[in-house]
């Protein structure tokens, strides 16, 4: 994490902008540190930093020496451009990854509506950020974001082109069970693991009408695994099989080697759900290997989850486009450095405990980044 603000220090404006008495890498320093206090706006961020203590504290350990008034700090944030950002963020977490990068890992993909966007003026449509999530270290490696949900299928493969993922599993929900999806990740030397709905009614008949068979099922591969908590129980089935010359159409998938199903119970007190999810992937996977996929494809859903309990995203009522996709890609910043310190440290306190005590004590950020 050495040198972390180094990777958002040069960064692409909309306008010619020539730096007064902060810069813009300052600007975002700010913002991210602010938000590892919990704070949900830039109004909430500039009066914590312009508070003495803090304003000392940004002085020494980060060399920033004036904090611009609320009006310039937002001014600053308009005319980032979003491209750029992300484009620092990919490379800041790939410089965090392991040497061989996100071979073996599994990357999440799916989006994630700002409802505050749904009904504000300066919106043609609500704004929706397709995010890769890397499952395994629970961080999320880069984002695209576009206009309405409608548009997520081309965003997804937008955020594919800008990422390396060689060697990877990329797993994501029906909508993306798209040939050409396939067709893209394959070509970037990963694999693909994608859920099998109504969107493509023949091929889910075709697994479903194979799985629903019990002689051809008792031939598949199978693993099962039971969870209790709280009362409630879990019990997940999967099969796969690589026996697919019959499945019509195989030939149309980029590189298909195996299908596959998962079947899940769930028992609480008001009685039992039965519920049957089907797959395709370009990678012979056994049944663990495939509910070890299958299941991390939630992962991302836990990240939009953290945005809306820890910085009330779903409420941020910013009306400009360019300051609400930068602080969606600050947020994650700060997700992705708390998760990897408490994987590092085994710190089991909760987030919103951590970002207390970096209200409470400026100095707690400093772990976080990776310094003393």
């Amino acid at each position: 994490m050495e040198g972390f603000t180094e990777y958002f220090s040069e960064l692409e404006t909309s306008k010619e902008y020539n730096g007064y008495f902060c810069s813009v890498g300052e600007a975002v320093t700010i913002v991210i540190l602010g938000s590892f206090c919990g704070l949900r706006n830039v109004s909430q961020i500039h009066q914590w930093a312009s508070h003495p203590r803090v304003s000392e504290f940004l002085c020494e350990e980060f060399g920033i020496e004036n904090v611009p008034c609320y009006y310039w700090l937002l001014c600053l944030l308009k005319i980032i451009e979003p491209k750029s950002l992300n484009s620092c963020f990919v490379r800041w977490v790939e410089s965090i990854l392991p040497e061989e990068g996100v071979k073996n890992l599994t990357v999440s993909l799916d989006g994630k509506t700002i409802r505050s966007t749904e009904k504000m003026d300066r919106y043609e449509s609500a704004l929706h950020i397709v995010s890769a999530q890397i499952a395994q270290l629970g961080i999320t490696f880069g984002q695209h974001a576009v206009d309405g949900k409608s548009n997520e299928i081309p965003a997804a493969r937008e955020l594919l082109k800008l990422l390396r993922i060689k060697g990877c599993m990329v797993v994501a929900d029906a909508m993306h069970c798209q040939k050409g999806t396939a067709k893209m990740i394959v070509e970037e030397g990963a694999d693909y693991l994608l859920s099998v709905k109504d969107n493509q009614p023949t091929l889910k008949e075709n697994i479903a009408d194979y799985v629903a068979d019990e002689t051809l099922r008792s031939a598949m591969d199978s693993s099962e695994t039971l969870e209790q908590n709280s009362g409630r129980i879990e019990r997940r089935r999967a099969f796969s099989t690589g026996e697919i010359d019959w499945l019509e159409g195989r030939e149309e998938w980029p590189e298909l080697a195996c299908i596959g199903a998962v079947n899940t119970q769930f028992t609480t007190k008001k009685g039992t759900s039965n519920e049957w999810h089907y797959y395709i992937s370009s990678r012979s996977l056994t049944a663990e290997e495939l509910l070890h996929h299958a299941r991390a494809e939630w992962s991302v859903e836990t990240m939009h989850w953290l945005l809306d309990v820890h910085f009330a995203e779903d409420f941020c009522r910013v009306e400009d486009e360019n300051v609400q996709r930068n602080l969606n890609i600050l947020r994650k910043v700060v997700i992705n450095c708390i998760k990897l310190f408490k994987q590092n440290t085994e710190n089991k306190r909760p987030i919103s405990k951590i970002m207390l005590d970096c209200m409470l004590d400026q100095n707690a950020i400093l772990p976080l980044l990776g310094q003393n």
